[in-house]
């Protein structure tokens, strides 16, 4: 067996120390809420991130629900997943009919929108949901199909006290992000779309 080099008892100090104030932070950390999460930024990743987390709770047995704003008809490999396999776990609304810019109707799409929130509101308050994700919300408030003061209120004064819900999208409103609990904002190094590459299934559907 190899003595101990200097190099190794000093890492082994440095990390003993480590752990000391880590575990003495950890410690003041006692509280538990459910949390107003924002995925937002010009990175890919948004609502992957959050579906992970819807798979998270299916997981754990932890009621969940799923509300798409503005994707339509077009096949994902978790929606796919949730609807065949975890329907009693996880309850999947794709409210939206496409891309605003494949729409092209913006009356079309605040109707379908108006009703996403009205879902989305409904599920919320299902105390059973652990978790809801609006999925692609920042879309529809930044086009003005849903009142951003709307939201901010609802999710202030009605969410209940341990239902997590998380909102993805590009361009977060500055009044979200103010009473989010967590704000991730995803940026954009580099994109293989750029270099002539389209979207393929199992990296972004």
């Amino acid at each position: 067996m190899t003595a101990p080099t200097d190099d190794t008892d000093r890492h082994a100090l440095k990390m003993a120390k480590k752990k000391a104030a880590r575990d003495k932070i950890m410690a003041t950390k006692t509280d538990k809420k459910g949390l107003v999460i924002v995925n937002t930024g010009k990175g890919k990743g948004k609502s992957s991130a959050a579906f992970g987390m819807i798979f998270r709770c299916i997981a754990h047995d932890m009621k969940c629900a799923v509300v798409q704003f503005i994707k339509g008809g077009m096949s994902t490999g978790e929606r796919d997943l949730i609807l065949s396999k975890f329907q009693d776990t996880c309850a999947f609304h794709t409210m939206g009919e496409g891309f605003t810019w494949e729409t092209q109707d913006k009356s079309r799409d605040t109707e379908m929108a108006q009703a996403a929130w009205a879902k989305a509101k409904e599920l919320i308050l299902d105390e059973t949901n652990h978790m809801v994700l609006l999925d692609e919300i920042n879309i529809a408030i930044r086009y003005g199909y849903v009142d951003i003061a709307e939201v901010v209120a609802f999710l202030r004064d009605h969410k209940p006290e341990m239902t997590h819900v998380v909102l993805t999208g590009r361009n977060a409103h500055e009044d979200l992000i103010e009473i989010a609990d967590l704000v991730t904002e995803m940026e954009l190094v580099k994109h293989p779309f750029r270099s002539g590459i389209k979207a393929q299934i199992g990296v972004e559907y």
